[in-house]
Protein backbone atom coordinates (compact mmCIF):
# COMPACT_ATOMS: atom_id res chain seq x y z
CA UNK A 1 0.00 0.00 0.00
CA UNK A 2 1.19 3.42 -0.68
CA UNK A 3 2.22 5.74 2.17
CA UNK A 4 0.79 9.02 2.56
CA UNK A 5 2.26 11.60 0.91
CA UNK A 6 4.48 14.11 2.91
CA UNK A 7 2.66 17.73 2.87
CA UNK A 8 5.06 20.22 3.56
CA UNK A 9 4.70 22.99 6.73
CA UNK A 10 6.16 25.75 5.21
CA UNK A 11 3.57 27.32 3.12
CA UNK A 12 2.10 30.53 4.84
CA UNK A 13 -0.78 31.66 2.89
CA UNK A 14 -1.90 27.63 2.94
CA UNK A 15 -1.49 27.84 7.02
CA UNK A 16 -3.17 31.25 6.94
CA UNK A 17 -6.37 30.18 4.88
CA UNK A 18 -6.51 27.09 6.48
CA UNK A 19 -6.54 28.68 10.09
CA UNK A 20 -9.14 31.38 8.12
CA UNK A 21 -11.37 28.50 7.05
CA UNK A 22 -10.94 27.25 10.43
CA UNK A 23 -12.11 30.01 12.22
CA UNK A 24 -15.26 30.53 10.47
CA UNK A 25 -16.52 27.11 10.17
CA UNK A 26 -15.68 26.92 14.69
CA UNK A 27 -17.37 30.10 15.16
CA UNK A 28 -20.66 30.07 13.38
CA UNK A 29 -21.26 26.53 15.24
CA UNK A 30 -20.33 28.14 18.89
CA UNK A 31 -21.73 31.42 18.17
CA UNK A 32 -24.39 31.49 20.48
CA UNK A 33 -22.37 30.91 23.14
CA UNK A 34 -20.01 34.13 22.03
CA UNK A 35 -23.61 36.08 22.31
CA UNK A 36 -24.35 34.97 26.01
CA UNK A 37 -20.72 35.28 27.59
CA UNK A 38 -20.47 38.88 25.81
CA UNK A 39 -23.58 39.84 27.19
CA UNK A 40 -23.20 38.82 30.62
CA UNK A 41 -19.94 40.42 30.51
CA UNK A 42 -21.30 43.67 29.93
CA UNK A 43 -24.50 43.89 32.06
CA UNK A 44 -24.41 44.78 35.50
CA UNK A 45 -24.55 42.49 38.42
CA UNK A 46 -28.16 42.68 38.95
CA UNK A 47 -29.45 41.68 35.81
CA UNK A 48 -27.33 38.57 35.63
CA UNK A 49 -29.38 35.86 34.58
CA UNK A 50 -28.98 31.78 34.73
CA UNK A 51 -27.46 30.76 31.34
CA UNK A 52 -30.57 29.16 30.23
CA UNK A 53 -33.06 31.84 31.08
CA UNK A 54 -30.58 34.10 29.48
CA UNK A 55 -31.38 32.28 26.34
CA UNK A 56 -35.19 31.99 26.85
CA UNK A 57 -34.73 35.78 27.75
CA UNK A 58 -33.05 36.46 24.18
CA UNK A 59 -34.95 34.02 22.42
CA UNK A 60 -38.61 35.76 23.65
CA UNK A 61 -37.39 39.27 23.18
CA UNK A 62 -35.49 38.80 19.85
CA UNK A 63 -36.41 35.58 18.32
CA UNK A 64 -33.66 32.82 17.70
CA UNK A 65 -32.10 35.37 15.03
CA UNK A 66 -31.15 37.12 18.64
CA UNK A 67 -28.29 34.32 19.36
CA UNK A 68 -27.23 35.20 16.25
CA UNK A 69 -26.39 39.14 16.92
CA UNK A 70 -23.24 40.17 14.73
CA UNK A 71 -21.99 36.69 13.49
CA UNK A 72 -21.64 38.84 9.67
CA UNK A 73 -18.89 40.72 11.28
CA UNK A 74 -17.81 38.17 13.54
CA UNK A 75 -17.28 35.56 11.05
CA UNK A 76 -15.28 37.96 8.27
CA UNK A 77 -13.78 39.06 12.23
CA UNK A 78 -12.24 35.39 12.79
CA UNK A 79 -11.30 35.01 9.04
CA UNK A 80 -9.42 37.79 9.12
CA UNK A 81 -7.72 37.28 12.85
CA UNK A 82 -7.02 34.02 12.06
CA UNK A 83 -5.21 34.83 8.64
CA UNK A 84 -2.69 37.36 10.07
CA UNK A 85 -2.26 34.79 13.34
CA UNK A 86 -1.49 32.14 11.56
CA UNK A 87 0.49 33.85 8.81
CA UNK A 88 2.65 36.09 10.72
CA UNK A 89 3.03 32.55 13.26
CA UNK A 90 4.01 30.56 10.33
CA UNK A 91 6.48 33.06 9.31
CA UNK A 92 8.45 33.35 12.57
CA UNK A 93 8.39 29.77 13.27
CA UNK A 94 10.20 29.31 9.87
CA UNK A 95 12.50 31.79 10.65
CA UNK A 96 13.74 29.57 13.74
CA UNK A 97 13.46 26.48 12.35
CA UNK A 98 15.78 27.95 9.75
CA UNK A 99 18.28 29.03 12.00
CA UNK A 100 21.51 26.87 10.97
CA UNK A 101 22.76 24.05 13.54
CA UNK A 102 19.18 23.42 15.40
CA UNK A 103 19.49 20.13 17.13
CA UNK A 104 15.32 20.20 16.09
CA UNK A 105 13.20 21.00 14.01
CA UNK A 106 10.58 21.35 16.42
CA UNK A 107 10.11 24.55 18.24
CA UNK A 108 11.10 25.12 21.94
CA UNK A 109 8.28 26.71 24.62
CA UNK A 110 10.23 29.73 24.56
CA UNK A 111 10.27 29.76 20.86
CA UNK A 112 6.54 29.15 20.37
CA UNK A 113 5.78 31.85 23.12
CA UNK A 114 8.08 34.92 20.71
CA UNK A 115 6.03 33.67 17.49
CA UNK A 116 2.68 33.36 19.70
CA UNK A 117 3.34 37.06 20.87
CA UNK A 118 4.57 38.83 17.69
CA UNK A 119 1.58 36.89 15.83
CA UNK A 120 -0.48 38.46 18.74
CA UNK A 121 0.40 41.58 18.42
CA UNK A 122 -0.03 42.06 15.03
CA UNK A 123 -3.61 40.40 14.92
CA UNK A 124 -5.08 42.68 17.82
CA UNK A 125 -3.38 46.03 15.76
CA UNK A 126 -5.03 45.21 13.00
CA UNK A 127 -8.57 43.51 13.89
CA UNK A 128 -9.47 45.62 17.16
CA UNK A 129 -12.05 47.77 15.13
CA UNK A 130 -13.91 44.77 13.58
CA UNK A 131 -14.27 42.97 17.02
CA UNK A 132 -15.60 46.63 18.83
CA UNK A 133 -18.24 46.77 16.18
CA UNK A 134 -19.20 42.58 16.84
CA UNK A 135 -19.36 43.82 20.01
CA UNK A 136 -21.59 47.01 19.93
CA UNK A 137 -23.75 44.34 17.69
CA UNK A 138 -23.85 41.11 19.84
CA UNK A 139 -24.90 43.44 22.94
CA UNK A 140 -27.60 45.92 21.43
CA UNK A 141 -31.07 44.52 21.75
CA UNK A 142 -34.27 44.88 19.59
CA UNK A 143 -35.19 47.29 22.22
CA UNK A 144 -32.55 49.17 21.25
CA UNK A 145 -33.64 49.89 17.79
CA UNK A 146 -37.21 50.56 18.52
CA UNK A 147 -37.00 53.34 15.76
CA UNK A 148 -35.55 51.52 13.17
CA UNK A 149 -37.18 49.53 11.00
CA UNK A 150 -34.72 46.64 11.26
CA UNK A 151 -31.32 46.51 13.56
CA UNK A 152 -28.37 47.89 11.70
CA UNK A 153 -25.76 46.17 9.37
CA UNK A 154 -22.23 45.54 10.18
CA UNK A 155 -21.42 48.76 8.17
CA UNK A 156 -24.09 50.81 9.61
CA UNK A 157 -23.03 50.25 13.24
CA UNK A 158 -19.23 51.28 12.20
CA UNK A 159 -20.85 54.85 10.24
CA UNK A 160 -22.27 55.60 13.36
CA UNK A 161 -19.78 54.63 15.49
CA UNK A 162 -17.53 56.97 13.47
CA UNK A 163 -20.22 59.75 13.45
CA UNK A 164 -20.73 59.74 16.99
CA UNK A 165 -17.81 58.99 18.67
CA UNK A 166 -14.73 59.38 16.21
CA UNK A 167 -11.99 56.98 14.98
CA UNK A 168 -10.35 56.57 18.58
CA UNK A 169 -13.60 54.66 19.32
CA UNK A 170 -12.16 51.82 17.02
CA UNK A 171 -9.25 51.26 19.28
CA UNK A 172 -11.00 50.92 22.62
CA UNK A 173 -9.67 47.75 24.27
CA UNK A 174 -6.50 47.61 22.68
CA UNK A 175 -4.82 47.80 25.50
CA UNK A 176 -6.25 44.53 27.71
CA UNK A 177 -6.29 43.05 24.04
CA UNK A 178 -2.51 43.49 23.58
CA UNK A 179 -2.63 41.91 27.25
CA UNK A 180 -4.38 39.48 26.18
CA UNK A 181 -2.12 38.52 23.57
CA UNK A 182 -0.70 35.72 26.27
CA UNK A 183 -3.95 33.61 25.35
CA UNK A 184 -2.98 32.54 22.36
CA UNK A 185 0.62 32.28 23.55
CA UNK A 186 -0.49 29.59 26.47
CA UNK A 187 -3.19 28.41 24.20
CA UNK A 188 -0.90 27.44 21.20
CA UNK A 189 2.52 26.88 23.18
CA UNK A 190 0.34 23.98 25.69
CA UNK A 191 -1.24 22.63 22.22
CA UNK A 192 2.60 22.48 20.33
CA UNK A 193 4.41 20.81 23.55
CA UNK A 194 1.35 17.82 23.76
CA UNK A 195 1.54 17.59 20.20
CA UNK A 196 5.19 16.98 20.26
CA UNK A 197 4.93 14.77 23.04
CA UNK A 198 2.28 13.15 21.47
CA UNK A 199 4.20 12.64 18.26
CA UNK A 200 7.59 11.70 20.64
CA UNK A 201 5.97 8.79 22.13
CA UNK A 202 3.49 7.66 18.86
CA UNK A 203 5.79 7.86 16.48
CA UNK A 204 3.45 9.15 13.98
CA UNK A 205 1.63 12.76 13.39
CA UNK A 206 -1.52 13.67 15.44
CA UNK A 207 -4.96 13.04 14.40
CA UNK A 208 -7.42 15.04 13.60
CA UNK A 209 -9.60 13.56 16.70
CA UNK A 210 -6.23 13.94 18.82
CA UNK A 211 -5.87 17.73 17.52
CA UNK A 212 -9.38 18.31 18.83
CA UNK A 213 -8.59 17.13 22.71
CA UNK A 214 -5.52 18.81 22.32
CA UNK A 215 -6.37 22.17 21.64
CA UNK A 216 -9.32 21.96 24.09
CA UNK A 217 -7.07 21.40 27.07
CA UNK A 218 -4.81 24.25 25.37
CA UNK A 219 -7.84 26.76 25.45
CA UNK A 220 -9.25 25.93 28.67
CA UNK A 221 -6.58 26.55 30.40
CA UNK A 222 -5.35 29.77 28.30
CA UNK A 223 -9.22 31.52 28.56
CA UNK A 224 -9.39 30.20 32.58
CA UNK A 225 -6.13 32.54 33.49
CA UNK A 226 -7.03 35.27 31.24
CA UNK A 227 -10.42 35.70 31.74
CA UNK A 228 -10.75 39.10 33.54
CA UNK A 229 -8.89 40.96 30.90
CA UNK A 230 -11.68 39.54 28.27
CA UNK A 231 -14.81 40.91 30.65
CA UNK A 232 -12.84 44.80 31.09
CA UNK A 233 -12.26 44.64 26.90
CA UNK A 234 -15.82 43.54 26.38
CA UNK A 235 -16.98 46.39 29.13
CA UNK A 236 -14.42 49.16 26.86
CA UNK A 237 -15.16 48.07 23.84
CA UNK A 238 -18.97 49.19 24.37
CA UNK A 239 -18.38 52.41 26.04
CA UNK A 240 -19.90 55.38 25.35
CA UNK A 241 -18.18 58.55 25.14
CA UNK A 242 -19.57 59.41 28.63
CA UNK A 243 -18.87 56.53 30.48
CA UNK A 244 -16.62 53.82 31.81
CA UNK A 245 -13.45 55.59 29.83
CA UNK A 246 -11.23 54.72 32.48
CA UNK A 247 -7.80 52.06 31.42
CA UNK A 248 -7.25 48.65 31.98
CA UNK A 249 -6.22 48.94 35.53
CA UNK A 250 -9.04 51.16 36.58
CA UNK A 251 -11.88 49.26 34.84
CA UNK A 252 -10.55 46.04 36.58
CA UNK A 253 -10.57 48.01 40.10
CA UNK A 254 -14.44 49.39 39.60
CA UNK A 255 -15.28 45.82 38.75
CA UNK A 256 -14.03 44.67 41.82
CA UNK A 257 -15.56 47.47 43.74
CA UNK A 258 -19.08 47.13 42.44
CA UNK A 259 -19.49 43.32 41.70
CA UNK A 260 -16.80 41.77 44.47
CA UNK A 261 -14.03 39.40 42.18
CA UNK A 262 -16.79 37.28 40.79
CA UNK A 263 -17.70 40.32 38.88
CA UNK A 264 -14.40 39.90 36.66
CA UNK A 265 -15.74 36.36 35.83
CA UNK A 266 -19.21 36.94 34.73
CA UNK A 267 -20.47 34.74 31.66
CA UNK A 268 -16.98 32.44 32.00
CA UNK A 269 -19.25 29.23 31.13
CA UNK A 270 -20.71 29.54 28.38
CA UNK A 271 -17.48 31.68 27.22
CA UNK A 272 -14.66 28.47 28.62
CA UNK A 273 -17.22 26.25 26.61
CA UNK A 274 -17.34 28.32 23.79
CA UNK A 275 -13.63 28.93 23.58
CA UNK A 276 -12.99 25.34 24.08
CA UNK A 277 -15.35 24.29 21.43
CA UNK A 278 -13.93 26.64 18.93
CA UNK A 279 -10.38 25.79 19.70
CA UNK A 280 -11.02 22.16 19.54
CA UNK A 281 -12.98 22.61 16.42
CA UNK A 282 -10.11 24.72 14.72
CA UNK A 283 -7.42 22.93 15.54
CA UNK A 284 -9.39 19.69 13.98
CA UNK A 285 -10.59 21.35 11.09
CA UNK A 286 -7.16 23.34 10.61
CA UNK A 287 -4.71 20.18 9.44
CA UNK A 288 -7.66 19.01 7.43
CA UNK A 289 -7.96 21.97 5.58
CA UNK A 290 -3.90 23.00 5.19
CA UNK A 291 -3.65 19.96 3.68
CA UNK A 292 -6.89 20.38 1.03
CA UNK A 293 -5.67 23.64 0.34
CA UNK A 294 -2.06 22.61 -0.75
CA UNK A 295 -3.42 19.99 -2.97
CA UNK A 296 -5.36 22.65 -4.41
CA UNK A 297 -2.51 24.92 -5.09
CA UNK A 298 -0.52 22.34 -6.41
CA UNK A 299 -3.27 21.04 -9.07
CA UNK A 300 -3.82 24.79 -10.09
CA UNK A 301 -0.11 25.38 -10.39
CA UNK A 302 0.00 22.38 -12.27
CA UNK A 303 -3.05 22.95 -14.98
CA UNK A 304 -1.45 26.66 -15.23
CA UNK A 305 2.16 25.04 -16.98
CA UNK A 306 0.27 22.83 -18.56
CA UNK A 307 -1.99 25.72 -20.19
Amino acid sequence: MASKPVIPQNDNVAHALAGAGGGILSMVLTYPLITLSTRAQVESKRAETAFLSAVRQIVAREGVAGLYAGLDSAVFGISVTNFVYYYWYEWTRGSFEARPGRASKKLTAVEAMVAGALAGSATVILTNPIWVVNTRMTTRSKDDDKTAEKPPSTLGTLMALLRDEGPQALFRGVVPALVLVINPILQYTLFEQLKNAYERRRKRNVTAAVAFFLGAIGKLFATSITYPYITVKSQMHVADDGERRDGMTAAIRRVVKEEGYAGLYKGIGPKVTQSVLTAAFLFAFKDVLYEQTVKLRGAVARKALKA
